[in-house]
């Protein structure tokens, strides 16, 4: 494996960034995860434009989107793999123990790795913990992940693929790296951003393809909702099968089933949507 890191390739046993990265010591960087396909990353302009959203909201240098695209190019052409998940990663770069970002300049790593489509359905569980609405790096997609681990651990040891969130105030906000869909009375929902949630690149294609409403939703949603699935990168549109000990028989329903293939189309067209 080839990765790219701060300005050129490296084999993956040579490829290092310093144990005094920020990145590293507190968690200050970002990264985005781009699907793949024959080479190709999609949607990658939507992903660039929010890496820039999501540094400016640490207060990093905004990234050069020149410098990324021929990264990601580079490491596409080094690394070939039908279907791949491509990982950009923006950190604060050297700096001393303790807060306080250095003056070094960021760190830059793109490296990508081989995946399969995902399954057509999935389970997904609930869990306890919220996500804070009003948070300082509330929507930005930063590297401080350990709350997206030990819920995605939860729900592996529970057979599920992915774990839902309330925010503090007992919406239905989003998983650990998905958005999240449901149907009521027939109509396709998803909590909007200002539940907390990622502004998902997958979310919004979903919800300008098909029209889905952005609503405020209560926890419970997910008691009554008569469909279900989740979006991301890397699942595109996958339908949900049972949350917790509830199933949902005959996934994906109807709603669903139109969702996935509007998505497959729509993104089989065109590669940067």
């Amino acid at each position: 494996m080839m990765i790219w890191v701060n300005g050129g390739l490296r084999a993956a046993e040579a490829a290092r960034v310093s144990v005094l990265d920020h990145g590293l010591t507190v968690g200050d960087g970002i990264f985005e995860t781009v699907k793949t396909v024959h080479g190709r990353p999609f949607a990658l302009t939507r992903h660039l434009d929010r890496l820039t959203r999501s540094a400016r909201g640490l207060g990093l240098p905004d990234p050069d989107h020149d410098e990324v695209r021929a990264a990601c190019a580079a490491v596409l052409d080094a690394n070939p793999v039908d279907m791949g998940r491509l990982r950009i990663t923006y950190t604060g770069g050297l700096s001393p123990l303790g807060s306080d970002r250095g003056d070094a300049g960021p760190t830059l790593v793109v490296a990508v790795g081989e995946t399969e489509r995902r399954p057509d359905t999935t389970a997904v569980i609930t869990v306890p913990w919220t996500r804070n609405e009003r948070g300082a790096v509330t929507g930005l997609k930063t590297t401080s992940y350990a709350e997206n681990v030990v819920a995605l651990a939860a729900a592996r040891e529970q057979g599920a693929s992915e774990a839902l969130f309330a925010n503090t105030v007992g919406d239905l906000c989003e998983g650990t790296g998905s958005n999240v869909f449901v149907v009521l009375d027939g109509r396709l929902h998803t909590p909007p951003v200002s539940s907390g949630c990622l502004a998902g690149i997958t979310r919004a294609l979903t919800v300008e393809w098909t029209g889905a409403h952005e609503t405020r939703l209560p926890f419970d949603a997910l008691d009554r909702a008569e469909e279900i699935f989740v979006t991301s990168s890397l699942r595109d549109v996958q339908a949900v099968h049972r949350v917790d000990g509830r199933e949902l028989p005959g996934a994906p329903g109807p709603v669903t089933a139109k969702a996935m293939r509007v998505f497959e189309e729509r993104a089989a067209g065109d590669i940067d949507p």
